[in-house]
Parts: structure tokens; C-alpha cells; sequence
């Protein structure tokens, strides 16, 4: 079988992706990764084998700040660096955007759907409503889209399957950014039927009240400048709690890039664009919510 060739594009503060996930894909060159400047990526890399995924290769890059693309490149073993993005069309097989900026996705992502690539984009794929009805627009008309949080994968959501009544979850950062890494774990366990959210803003916080049709209640919170009981989550039952922190990253991205790399192969959607959409609206309606002052704002309104 040929080897996938990948494009990792766009480097932006804060996300290590590029590093990340380019490392999982080629292997990696421990004594170069040892100078990643977000140490806790090769942390968990060098508590794994270093062994490549077969038949995919990351080949391209480009970020944003072209000296990244050399650390990045040097570090993965990554053999083409390119000056724009769009010079990887005709030189690859599908293209990984590794930017966590919901409201920039559409821009980055055009070239490549209107060139017809597979796209995987980094979550989430979109944080205000015109972008995520052009994403719409795309896979109604074909496009093969991706998008997902690596926390979907976690290994340790096994041990919180039940019958839940309560949920609550905490998340470093925003909810705009990374509210989602709290809400793709809560579908894998509750499945599709988000139905509203009340999201109350202060300074460099927000907390968010979810309901879902099975009667499910979820409390997710995101602080900025904590990371203490990051991905924790609490599962509280009639008769029965559980509490679970997902933390093993590199199985979570390295099982979520096994599902990519076969979906650009020609295999099934790892995840339902439909799915997909529907978080990206609870995204939408907590900070609609916000704005409102943190009223009960539906998934299914208008925004």
C-alpha cells in the first residue's frame, strides 16, 4: 500500500499540534524534539515507542511563522517546507490544518476543498455561524471535511460509561477554543441531542449549563491560567459517581489520527459531519448565551 502524503499546515501561540501530530505520523528525532518549546509534548511522546504509523507520512509543511516550519520540520523529519500553503496541492494526498482558531478555519481551509483534498481540521472547526454554514455548504456539496477533538479517542472514557445524570468537566483556556474538548467526550458518552445552553462569563472564565434529550445535565468550565484538574470529569449517578481525568494525550491523538489517515484513504467518517455540526452549535450557543448575558439559548436557533 502507498504511503498517505500529508500536508501539516499553520502554527499559531499556544497549540503544539504541528509538533504533535507530525511526530506521531513520522517518527521523531528525540534529541531535536527535546527542544519543542510546550515541553509537555515530548513529555508523554518519550513515554511511548517511537514507531511511525504506517503507510502515512507527513511530507509538507508550512506555518504561519516560517522558522517554525524548520524546528518542526527538523524535529519530524519532515523533507518539503513550503513558503505558502497552497503549494502543497498536487503534492499531497490530504491536508491536516493544525490551527485551534474556530474563526479563521474557513480561509485556511478553502484552497484545499476547492482543490478537491480531504481537510482535517483542528478543532473547532468553527466559532461563529457564517463559517459553520460554509462548511455545511461544502460536504452538502461533497467536500470531504473533518474535524474533532483528540479527547473523542481518550482511552479513558471507558470507564465512564453508564447512566448518568449529572456531568461536569473543566478545561484550561476558553470556551470559544477549547469548550470543545469537554464536549466531544460528553457525545461519545450521550451520543447526538444537545438541546440548549446557559453560559455565564466573568473574567477569564465561563461556566456552562448543557442539557441533553436524554436528561443529562452537564456543568462544563473553562478557566484561563489553571491547568489543575484539566480534563477531569465527574459522572454522578442515582446510585454511582465515577471520576476520570483524560490525560493520556499521545494514545488520544495517535487513535484519532489512525481514524483520519483511513477516512483520507477512502474509508467511513470517523465522526458524522452531522455530529460534528451539532457541537459546533452548542459552541455557538454558549456564546450567544454569554453575549445575552447568560441566557437559555436552544442549539437549534438561528444565530
Amino acid at each position: 500500500m502507498n504511503s498517505l502524503r500529508l500536508a501539516m499546515l499553520g502554527m499559531i501561540p499556544g497549540n503544539g499540534h504541528p509538533y504533535s501530530w507530525s511526530a506521531i505520523i513520522n517518527g521523531y528525532d528525540e534529541s531535536v524534539m527535546g527542544g519543542c518549546p510546550y515541553p509537555a509534548i515530548p513529555e508523554y511522546l518519550n513515554k511511548h515507542p517511537n514507531v511511525p504509523l504506517p503507510n502515512a507520512r507527513v511530507t509538507h509543511i508550512w506555518t504561519d511563522d516560517p522558522d517554525d516550519a524548520v524546528k518542526v520540520a527538523a524535529a519530524a523529519g519532515i523533507d518539503h517546507i513550503v513558503a505558502a500553503p497552497e503549494e502543497v496541492i498536487g503534492q499531497v494526498d490530504g491536508v491536516i490544518i493544525a490551527t485551534d482558531d474556530g474563526g479563521d478555519h474557513v480561509r485556511r481551509a478553502r484552497p484545499f476543498v476547492e482543490a478537491g483534498l480531504p481537510v482535517f481540521i483542528d478543532k473547532p472547526l468553527a466559532t461563529n455561524p457564517e463559517d459553520l454554514r460554509q462548511f455545511e455548504r461544502w460536504v452538502a456539496d461533497g467536500a470531504r471535511i473533518q474535524s474533532s477533538s483528540g479527547m473523542r479517542y481518550a482511552l479513558e472514557l471507558a470507564e465512564l460509561r453508564g447512566d448518568w445524570r449529572w456531568i461536569t468537566a473543566f478545561t484550561p483556556k476558553t470556551w470559544e477554543r477549547y469548550g470543545i474538548h469537554l464536549l466531544e467526550p460528553a457525545a461519545q458518552l450521550l451520543g447526538p441531542g444537545f438541546e440548549s445552553v446557559r453560559l455565564v462569563a466573568g473574567e477569564g472564565s465561563s461556566v456552562a449549563h448543557v442539557t441533553h434529550r436524554s436528561g443529562t445535565i452537564l456543568t462544563l468550565a473553562a478557566m484561563e491560567g489553571m491547568t489543575g484538574g484539566m480534563f477531569r470529569f465527574h459522572a454522578h449517578g442515582e446510585q454511582e459517581y465515577r471520576s476520570v481525568a483524560l490525560l493520556d494525550f499521545y494514545n488520544a491523538f495517535r487513535r484519532q489520527l489512525e481514524a483520519v489517515i483511513a477516512w483520507m484513504r477512502g474509508g467511513h467518517e470517523p465522526v458524522p459531519f452531522s455530529e460534528t455540526g451539532e457541537l459546533m452549535r452548542v459552541l455557538l450557543a454558549g456564546i450567544q448565551s454569554a453575549k445575552n448575558g447568560g441566557t437559555l439559548v436552544s442549539i437549534h436557533e438561528k444565530f
